[in-house]
């Protein structure tokens, strides 16, 4: 599951502009190098992953992070034969197991799995590295990418905190209110750690109230 690639610098860009999206991305933080912008985009590439294929799995250690360009992905864990859905992500969203950008041993029981047709952007490992050890801006814009990745994880942590299954689904369709459209209910249920047929039935309550 970790994806290679066979493009030139010059050829991959071609989709995007003739540059790697995620150099967008970090100068919306903070302006860039020369040098950082061409480290990016010679290492990072674009991939696809079709509807419904793994992106990760506990099985394989990846090595790198994914900017989401196109669709949407889910993380979920297994607890014996129940999949548990423990996060949702779309557009300009990073996915991957992060943690093994500082320790390729750690072992995290995660799958990563596209519920679209996903377009992404691979970020390796490696790079961040480098960057991270050789430019200060890199850190600073890693802790502004941290800082909304950590509001994200709260948000999801306070809804599933909500006693009422109501009140979480509410909270769920105002702090992602794209989501409900596009990803399948069953998937949403299980991230807000209730049965499909209770969330069926308050979304029926809420559209006749």
């Amino acid at each position: 599951m970790n994806p290679e690639y066979n493009y030139n610098t010059q050829e991959k860009w071609l989709p995007f502009d003739g540059f790697s999206p995620l150099i967008t991305l970090f100068k919306s933080f903070h302006d860039l190098s020369p040098e950082m912008e061409s480290i990016i985009n010679k290492e990072t590439f674009p991939v696809k992953f079709k509807k419904n294929k793994f992106i990760s799995s506990p099985l394989h250690l990846n090595q790198y992070v994914y900017l989401i360009i196109k669709g949407i992905t889910r993380g979920y864990i297994k607890d014996d034969s129940k999949e548990i859905t423990i996060w949702i992500a779309k557009e300009n969203e990073f996915i991957g197991n992060v943690s093994n950008i500082w320790n390729t041993n750690y072992f995290l029981e995660e799958y990563i799995q596209a519920l679209e047709d996903v377009v992404a952007i691979a970020v390796p490992h490696a790079m961040s590295k480098r960057l991270y050890l050789n430019y200060h801006i890199a850190n600073y814009i890693g802790r502004e990418v941290a800082q909304l990745h950590y509001l994200k994880a709260c948000e999801g942590a306070f809804i599933s905190r909500l006693q009422s299954a109501e009140k979480r689904y509410i909270r769920f369709i105002k702090s992602y209110p794209k989501l409900i459209e596009r990803v399948p209910l069953k998937y949403i249920a299980s991230f807000l750690c209730m049965r499909l047929e209770t969330l069926s039935r308050i979304r029926s309550k809420l559209a006749t109230s």
